[in-house]
């Protein structure tokens, strides 16, 4: 049967206008049940702790709680593993973190491909690494540390939190760029590094400002500059790695995705009440504790830090030859 134009025309609006009708439902609907943020990272941490932040935010802003799931091990990748096979529903989310850039290239065989396999919600925030040394070496720049490393070739140890974490790759970064002699050393996480920092064992340590700032204000630690591009809030008079070296920085940052096909009206509806908690001056507050710049944006936004932060890792990696542990 040949149905008149005008009829046909009917229809055919309708029908495009399913879509959109969709995702007004989607949005209208969401949250339906309560959501897990699933973090690569035990409890407790600078991870687990912004996790559980912005899950309180969004579950006072949504009206159903998000739950954090902390399922640690793998360098993170478990707990990818574990999303990207979810429902892509909204309901299911990931913190990520720098580890995931790192991961795509520090480990060869992946189950997934996390660019590929993940929607990108929205940042949360960076925090800067800081620079310090034991007060004994009576280095008090970034340019002095360096003619010191060079001048004493295999004698300066550098601490890592662990293998090929943000820690690592922004040391081997300093190293490449400046050609400073650090011999690395990895620990089982910052806390026994920063012990043996201040013990005299190690000289140097890329640490998060959270777990250092104590012992710099208490005299224990020489800060000599941070990581961001821009100086911290924390340490306001310290200056950056990269008014020294150009091209230096790095931060630990953290951010929401859900899995690969996640409906675009959740992913905005999410990505608009994390930008609300990111402008309350109280969940601000918080996070500036954890030494924390926020980090507003669109989903776009985000997925280009992803993609940015990827290659760049990717090529020190190379270059550097750094290998999981």
């Amino acid at each position: 049967m040949k149905l008149p134009r005008r009829h046909f025309l009917r229809l055919a609006a309708g029908a495009s206008a399913l879509p959109a009708i969709s995702r007004m439902t989607w949005a209208q609907v969401y949250p339906s049940r309560p959501v897990r943020i699933v973090v690569g990272a035990p409890a407790g941490g600078g991870i687990d702790i912004t996790a559980r932040l912005i899950g309180q935010w969004l579950s006072e802003r949504l009206g159903q709680q998000f739950v954090i799931e902390n399922r640690p091990g793998g360098g993170g990748n478990i707990a990818v593993e574990a999303v990207v096979r979810a429902p892509a529903d909204g309901h299911t989310l990931f913190l990520a973190t720098p580890a995931n850039a790192i991961n795509a290239t520090l480990y060869e065989r992946l189950s997934f491909d996390f660019i590929r396999d993940i929607a990108p919600v929205g940042g949360l925030m960076r925090v800067p690494l800081v620079v310090v040394i034991n007060p004994s070496l009576a280095i008090k720049t970034v340019r002095e540390l360096i003619a010191y490393a060079k001048a004493h070739p295999g004698k300066v140890n550098m601490g890592l939190g662990g293998a090929g974490g943000v820690d690592h790759v922004a040391g081997a970064l300093f190293r490449i760029e400046t050609g400073a002699d650090l011999t690395f050393v990895p620990y089982r996480g910052l806390a026994p590094a920063l012990t043996d920092l201040m013990g005299g064992q190690i000289q140097v340590l890329f640490s998060s400002i959270a777990a250092s700032i104590q012992y710099i204000k208490a005299g224990k630690l020489q800060a000599l500059a941070v990581t961001s591009a821009v100086r911290a809030d924390a340490l306001p008079d310290l200056p950056t790695v990269g008014e020294f070296v150009p091209g230096v920085e790095a931060t630990q940052w953290y951010g929401i995705v859900g899995p690969k096909g996640t409906p675009a009206a959740i992913v905005d509806r999410l990505n608009q009440a994390i930008n609300a908690g990111l402008a309350d001056p109280g969940l601000k507050a918080r996070l500036a504790e954890l030494g924390g710049m926020v980090l507003p944006g669109s989903p776009a936004d985000f997925a280009k830090l992803l993609a940015n932060e990827t290659d760049k890792w990717g090529k020190v990696i190379r270059t550097a030859h750094i290998k999981p542990v």
